[in-house]
């Protein structure tokens, strides 16, 4: 989450702003145009596919935790359904089209500075497809949940039950 303190000019005019006490927390303010500085949270989107016993998992390319695997996953953009973020990413990183069948659970809890605040984790089945890594995966494949690969995210080591 971008600190209140490195917003150091208004986006809506320009000027520099003050740093104030405003709704309970220290918040950038313009003392011209009066814009205050709420820091909206990150959301990412996951999705958990099992089948015969195995989950999907794909290895990351990207730092952080480059090389460990994770749920398929990514930001929801603005406006997006969130249900539809966790399959566009699964087809991105995977190859795989799938559709969610329900809700598994929000895992809060940034890890890093450019991570998600919340991640949305969805149950999903696969549509069609062939498993391909691509997008920031460089491998995809079926782990059965005894024989896990060293994993990148908390929420992953949460839903995989390994936290």
């Amino acid at each position: 989450m971008a600190q209140e303190n490195e917003i150091r000019f208004c986006p809506r005019c320009g000027a520099p702003v003050d740093h104030a006490e405003r709704f309970g927390k220290v918040r950038a303010v313009c003392p011209q145009c009066g814009w205050i500085h709420f820091a909206d949270p990150k959301v990412a989107a996951a999705v958990l596919v099992e089948q015969d016993g195995r989950v999907l998992l794909v290895r990351r390319v990207n730092e952080p935790y480059r090389g460990l695997w994770t749920l398929p996953a990514g930001f929801v953009d603005a406006g997006e359904d969130p249900a539809e973020a966790a399959a566009r990413e699964c087809l991105e990183e995977t190859g795989l089209r799938v559709r969610v069948t329900g809700v598994v659970g929000v895992v809060p809890g940034r890890e890093h500075p450019r991570g998600a605040d919340f991640i949305l984790v969805y149950a999903a089945e696969i549509v069609d497809g062939s498993l391909v890594a691509a997008d920031d995966a460089d491998a995809a494949d079926w782990f059965p949940r005894d024989a896990l690969p060293p994993l990148a995210f908390r929420a992953t080591r949460v839903v995989l039950g390994q936290e």
